[in-house]
């Protein structure tokens, strides 16, 4: 990539004609800053503007795109006050009603006489009726961009329509389409079919027609999975180059007197589990292992086990996990469960005090501290260990490769293990975490009893409130959960902080309520939690900060409310919450009638099975692409067009490419792949590649 190529690609979107500085703002809303970025932000869906479809062809649950004059338009409040505006809608066939809930700046926007293009599905209401359906406006301006064609429809911010980001996005390409570097090497390409990289930008933005569309989406999808798929074999082949690993002693006194100090008995899984582990730590090479199980199927307790090991063979380990809470509560049950043999257990979190950090940076670096559990803070650079020899990850999939690799440094090749109550098929995971073995535990400990899931109308609310106090009543415990923290001017939805108030006031002022978010301070939290583990607290209103790793054998109910806002994931993580008792437990999601057919789709799921690795095949279908694995994963490549499910047969053909020609050129040194390293680099800017090209 030439010094030309990559300022012209990465100069900034705000001097491309028609930005300026207050537009420049809201496409940073969409993570746009930069020509490369515009050219990469993806429609999310395209419209046939070569035939509208005639408003009297509109059948009741399709989704279709008309265009027509607004005839009439009105707007008012309904008794609860919610605002309500509706137009109408006519073309040469016929009449459609469009009617938006809570927008009434609609009116500012839609005129009498105004010509409009609506996308939405059709319901059927006397007649063919949209509600709150997309639109854009015609004007006479129009060119071959907007209708007449297969046309791009972007997900857009406030203040940001379809007409203008198109136009934009075609000045991008018209600016830079000669600058756009192909990493693919030209024999390469033409041995996959792959489109050359710039005729793949312009057809996945402005297609001629559908056949381009997909090969654009062919050569775009096999780019991202084939970087993501060369990053886990150069980690893979700097895994096998590492000259030696710790080969640890796994028999002795101290792991002796662990299993015998634990409370429960292992399941057939975890023990098979620990079987694998146990042969990866025993070997001199370094374990790179992935323990995958539910929510509740005690993976922390075969993690503890292998940190053990590492102490009794004379090591540290390091268990890192996603928030300050989970690390706060590991700690805790680590310190109890260790006590007994002598093992010193350290924190290291951000929110700590000065002093309390410093005293485990110097246990760490004298070896005083055997164990130390933390978040991203354990990758800092001032910390020091005197032996690492094992680290543990807890919830992968919230960090990434080189995170691990960070963290790996810190030792002289540690073992790795890394966990996640996100399970995903075997194939898919091993696709996915190609650089790891793989252990899997299915079976759930002695004890855990299915959980009742139900789903109530919000209007139902009250014998919900009754069922909890009856709860109470019998000595349990409940969660209460929302999906913000406070208000929002914007999204309608129930804040945990309001929330709390409201019922501590009205509805349970004869219980003792908690509230616990992601915003507290984390001496707060762990105040919190600790009076919820002490039954001080009958329930406790939440966010999903307690989605993961929060422990109350006593807590037999766990509402949530809105349940339409979560992800499929977030529900069943949320549920594994509960059930850890000798009680019976009850889930019940609270939502609107009317919801979207992907919320619909996700409750259904969780009243249908609480087996995570079905779930996790189900919330694969239905989340958007890419979003499995979270937002970010700090230093993966984001997905931003490929889906791991629908696109897995080009997620395989990507890593046997992949490693093939790492395998053929470790280093990627070979001038055909030198595109290819610049664009790894530039990738992964901000992370230390160099280990694995060096």
């Amino acid at each position: 990539m030439t010094l030309q190529t990559e300022q012209v690609l990465q100069q900034s979107a705000q001097y491309i004609k028609g930005v300026g500085p207050a537009k420049f703002k809201l496409l940073n809303r969409l993570g746009v800053y930069t020509v490369a970025d515009l050219l990469y932000y993806f429609p999310r869906r395209y419209e046939d503007r070569r035939n509208f479809l005639p408003i009297a062809h509109l059948r009741a649950g399709d989704y279709a795109t008309v265009k027509g004059e607004v005839s009439s338009r009105n707007l008012w409040h309904s008794r609860r006050g919610m605002a309500i505006f509706q137009i109408l809608l006519r073309d040469q066939s016929g009449v459609l009603k469009a009617v938006w809930f809570n927008q009434p700046f609609m009116s500012k926007y839609l005129k009498i006489g105004q010509k409009v293009i609506l996308y939405g599905k059709v319901e059927l209401v006397k007649r063919p009726q949209m509600n709150t359906p997309e639109f854009e406006f015609i004007s006479g301006k129009d060119s071959s961009l907007h209708v007449g064609r297969i046309t791009p429809i972007y997900p857009l911010t406030a203040h940001l329509n379809q007409r203008y980001l198109r136009s934009t996005v075609n000045k991008a390409l018209e600016h830079s389409h000669s600058y756009i570097p192909d990493v693919l090497p030209y024999n390469f390409r033409q041995r996959l079919k792959l489109l050359p990289l710039t005729l793949a930008i312009r057809y996945i933005h402005f297609p001629a027609d559908f056949e381009k569309k997909d090969a654009a989406y062919r050569r775009l999808v096999f780019d991202e999975f084939f970087l993501l798929q060369l990053i886990l074999s150069l980690k893979k082949l700097h895994q096998s180059q590492t000259k030696s690993g710790i080969s640890h002693q796994t028999e002795g006194g101290l792991i002796e007197r662990f299993k015998q100090s634990l409370p429960f008995k292992l399941t057939a899984h975890q023990e098979q589990a620990i079987k694998e582990i146990a042969a990866d730590m025993r070997s001199p090479r370094a374990m790179n292992r992935l323990l995958q199980g539910d929510v509740g199927s005690g993976k922390t307790i075969v993690a503890l086990y292998a940190m053990v090991l590492s102490v009794q063979s004379g090591f540290q380990a390091a268990l890192m996990v996603p928030t300050e809470i989970l690390a706060e509560q590991h700690y805790l049950s680590l310190s109890k469960l260790l006590l007994s043999l002598e093992i010193n257990v350290g924190m290291l979190v951000s929110g700590m005090s000065r002093s309390a950090r410093e005293n485990t940076l110097i246990g760490l670096k004298s070896g005083e501290l055997n164990i130390v559990v933390g978040t991203h803070a354990l990758i800092e650079e001032d910390l020091e260990f005197k032996n690492l020899g094992l680290i543990v990850i807890d919830e992968q999939h919230k960090f990434g490769v080189l995170q691990r690799l960070l963290l790996h440094q810190k030792g002289k090749a540690p073992d790795c293990l890394v966990m996640t109550a996100t399970p995903i098929p075997r194939t898919l995971a091993m696709t996915v975490y190609g650089d790891l073995d793989i252990s899997t535990i299915k079976e759930l400990p002695q004890g855990r009893k299915p959980i009742s899931t139900f789903w109530v109308r919000e209007d139902a609310l009250a014998s919900v409130y009754n069922f909890l106090r009856e709860e109470v009543a019998q000595g349990r415990q409940a969660f209460l959960v929302y999906p913000l923290v406070k208000q929002s001017p914007i999204l309608e939805l129930k804040a945990a902080t309001q929330m709390y108030r409201r019922l501590s006031k009205e509805e349970f002022t004869d219980l003792r309520l908690g509230l616990i978010h992601g915003q507290l301070k984390s001496q707060e939290k762990e105040k919190v939690m600790r009076a919820f583990k002490e039954r001080k607290i009958d329930i406790l209103i939440a966010t999903t900060v307690i989605e993961v790793g929060i422990d109350i054998p006593n807590a037999s109910v766990m509402v949530i409310e809105q349940a339409e806002r979560f992800g499929l994931s977030q529900l069943h993580q949320l549920r594994g919450r509960i059930g850890r008792g000798v009680h019976p437990s009850y889930c019940i999601l609270v939502s609107q009638s009317s919801q979207t057919e992907a919320a619909q789709q996700r409750i259904e799921a969780m009243l249908n099975t609480q087996d995570g690795f079905q779930l996790a095949e189900q919330d694969l279908d239905i989340r958007g692409p890419g979003r499995f694995f979270g937002p970010a994963q700090h230093g993966l490549p984001e997905l931003k067009i490929g889906n791991i499910v629908q696109d897995l047969e080009l997620m395989e053909l990507a890593r046997s490419e992949a490693f093939s020609l790492v395998k053929q050129d470790p280093r990627l040194t070979d001038p055909q792949h030198l595109l290819l390293r610049n664009k790894l680099k530039e990738k992964f800017r901000s992370q230390n590649l160099g280990l694995l090209l060096a």
